[in-house]
């Protein structure tokens, strides 16, 4: 190895002054100063200069890139995951509020179901109890009447039986009727049996003139134990004698008679009556139908009639307690059904508020669930963000970095004069 001698041909070239091989070292010492271009060296101390300068720029701008690149990639890792844990926690929001949801549902429907049994059960058994009543005492009533028809069935045989009779006792009686007073005979026959069949009944001569100027000839009243008027019977009698040349009618005192029973407020009107010997229309108990509450006898149906009018009188009563109780019952019943029914109105009303605060809540959580799911949206924008911006720090030069900034693309320029 040998040092060469070189010159100066111009500031890009070099002459050698000898032959050279591989290894030798250009001796720059062998220039004569006469040969040197301080120019031609300037140019080229500067063009190394401004070489090595740009190999710096261009591996400071290659390390700023990929630290850059990696920063990025290090935030779109981070913001990722952050992303994937909050989507993940929301999903698993979302599963525990469809779960309570779910079982909320089961269990309103659950306990509506079951209730609605409870009540449909409870109304059944209050219903079949109800029933169960009305028919116990259907059933007595039905008990009481066959009761009350055999009863009236043996006082009509007792009728029929007297009745028989009456034509062979009419001459007989007839003719006591005109020594013993048909009033007497009638009061004989009350007293009789009083004390037995009568024993809270009063039967007297009416001695009290009315308003009108009119009285009858008795009156029947009867009391229960506790004073209360069961039975009141205005009786008026009326006997003729066969000489009597003008003939009455039984309907010729009718009106008289109900006038009467109004006027001294008796229930029931009675004529006990001789008259009409030959009609045998009136030798039963005969209803008038004309006036309320009347009956035209003959003598030997005084003590009948009292018994079949006394023995209705507190059927009659009974029914009507009967009655009274059972429209009671009925009031009770439309109370039942009234309350029910408010229930039924109360509890649909309850139904449909709570199905309404259930429709809320779904459409609250339909809500939420739309809003998870755009943030979920925005994550996967923000990812293609990332995916872009990271794209853009990939194409990063110096030229981009300064493109929009005149005083920093200068101040390069400046350095690569000064280089």
């Amino acid at each position: 190895m040998k040092k060469i001698k070189v010159s100066i041909q111009d500031e890009n070239t070099l002459v050698l002054l000898e032959d050279a091989s591989k290894g030798d070292i250009v001796d720059l010492g062998s220039i004569h100063e006469t040969d040197i271009d301080k120019t031609t060296i300037t140019n080229v101390v500067n063009s190394i200069k401004r070489d090595k300068f740009n190999e710096e720029l261009r591996k400071e701008t290659e390390r700023v890139e990929r630290e850059n690149e990696l920063k990025l990639k290090l935030k779109e890792q981070e913001f990722l995951d952050r992303a994937k844990q909050d989507i993940n926690e929301k999903e698993k929001q979302i599963a525990l509020l469809q779960s309570e949801l779910k079982n909320i549902v089961e269990k309103t429907e659950s306990s509506i179901k079951l209730k609605a049994i409870e009540e449909q059960q409870k109304i059944e058994k209050e219903h079949q109890e109800i029933i169960r009543q009305k028919d116990t005492e259907i059933t007595n009533i039905k008990h009481e009447k066959e009761l009350s028809e055999e009863k009236l069935k043996e006082q009509l045989k007792s009728s029929e039986t007297a009745l028989v009779s009456l034509k062979e006792m009419r001459t007989k009686m007839s003719t006591k009727m005109l020594w013993e007073s048909l009033e007497i005979h009638c009061e004989n026959e009350f007293n009789r049996i009083r004390a037995f069949a009568f024993p809270n009944a009063q039967f007297w001569k009416d001695n009290t003139v009315s308003g009108t100027g009119s009285k009858g000839d008795y009156i029947y009243r009867e009391y229960d134990e506790d004073g209360n008027e069961i039975l009141s019977i205005m009786f008026e009698m009326k006997n003729e004698d066969d000489t009597t040349a003008t003939k009455k009618k039984n309907k010729d005192f009718f009106k008289e008679l109900d006038k009467d029973r109004h006027e001294k407020v008796c229930e029931y009107a009675v004529l006990v009556s001789l008259l009409e010997k030959d009609n045998e229309y009136y030798d039963d108990i005969v209803t008038v139908h004309e006036y309320d509450s009347m009956y035209a006898i003959r003598p030997q149906h005084f003590i009948t009639i009292i018994g079949f009018l006394r023995q209705a009188n507190i059927k009659s009563q009974h029914l009507r307690h009967e009655i009274h109780v059972l429209k009671n019952q009925n009031i009770d019943v439309t109370n039942f059904e009234a309350n029910m029914n408010a229930f039924k109105d109360a509890f649909s009303r309850n139904y449909e508020l709570a199905s309404s605060q259930f429709s809320k809540a779904i459409e609250e959580i339909d809500k939420t669930i739309d809003h998870l799911n755009k943030v979920k949206e925005n994550l996967l924008k923000s990812d293609n963000n990332l995916r872009l911006a990271n794209n853009k720090a990939t194409d990063l030069t110096i030229k981009r970095l300064t493109a929009n900034s005149p005083s920093v693309a200068k101040a390069f320029e400046d350095g690569e004069k000064n280089y």
